[in-house]
């Protein structure tokens, strides 16, 4: 399996038509289509659903463009790394991170470092810290922030040390917004959305006891920026970090017992590092959490 061919595959499934493809690749309509029904013959699958005037991606098609765009981009990335320059550090970077405070933080060292190597490059990726984890682990992203409990052991790290608390957010006409914290008790005629994420669940299930049974849990999320819009149509109360609460226009309401999560940053180990990311690496590490 050749790079260029994953490459004219990503270019048809973006395209959504052979023809479009062709030209923007600079080759002929039949060389393209042979070089796919070729891939197909090798992957043994059918790729695509040919229409009369577009294609579309069979299941298996999209997930061979998941990880042909995983493939392009770790390319890409070696690319970067081994780029040299005598004088200054050049390549690109690439983050993922978790909706938490600890983006605040993370966003001012990007910012303070940038300063001093403007060649260097960012990408940032938003997703849950289990997404996050794996995408290190197939070397899609270099550093991840992630927001806690999660284990840690394989990774090298370093803490942020401002914690965040956990509560419920609420639209602004609930009984709940009243309230100066809720308890357990408080939550049990409300319908919930709550994190999909295990140990997550485990942290909540213990902060709720045996009240945890009762619950009425109406969705699960792994990323809480779109909860706003089904607070505020009502599918129901949102248990989650403060930080999501910013600028929504809503109530978020903290936890008695209190219950707080804190954020790590985490890279592979034994890990060859690019000038780039060795240099970012020895920044953070001398950089101050508090």
């Amino acid at each position: 399996m050749e790079l260029r061919v994953l490459k004219y595959f990503l270019m048809v499934a973006r395209e959504q038509n052979i023809t479009k493809a062709a030209k923007l690749l600079h080759v002929t309509q039949p060389t393209l289509s042979r070089q796919l029904m070729q891939l197909e013959d090798e992957l043994n699958v059918k790729l695509f659903y040919r229409k009369q005037h577009n294609i579309e991606l069979t299941d298996e098609g999209m997930l061979l463009r998941r990880r042909a765009q995983e493939i392009v981009s770790i390319e890409e990335k070696i690319k970067e790394d081994f780029t040299s320059d005598t004088e200054n550090i050049t390549g690109l970077i690439t983050i993922g991170c978790g909706e938490a405070i600890g983006v605040k933080r993370l966003s001012k060292i990007v910012s303070d470092f940038s300063k001093s190597n403007p060649l260097v490059r960012f990408e940032i990726i938003t997703a849950d810290s289990d997404t996050i984890k794996s995408s290190l682990d197939r070397g899609t992203v270099d550093i991840g922030m992630l927001v806690e409990p999660v284990d840690i052991t394989k990774y090298n790290f370093k803490k942020i040390i401002q914690k965040e608390r956990w509560g419920v957010l609420t639209r602004n006409d609930s009984p709940l917004a009243k309230k100066a914290f809720v308890c357990p008790e408080d939550l049990l005629n409300y319908r919930l959305l709550m994190s999909n994420r295990a140990m997550v669940i485990n942290e909540i299930e213990n902060w709720f006891g045996d009240y945890y049974l009762k619950l009425q849990i109406a969705a699960r999320y792994n990323l809480g920026y779109n909860l706003v819009h089904f607070i505020k149509n009502k599918l129901g109360i949102a248990f989650c970090l403060e930080s999501i609460d910013e600028m929504r226009d809503l109530t978020f309401i903290p936890l008695k017992p209190k219950l707080e999560s804190g954020s790590v940053m985490v890279w592979k180990k034994d890990l060859l590092l690019s000038p780039a990311m060795k240099a970012f690496i020895n920044y953070l590490k001398d950089y101050s959490m508090m």
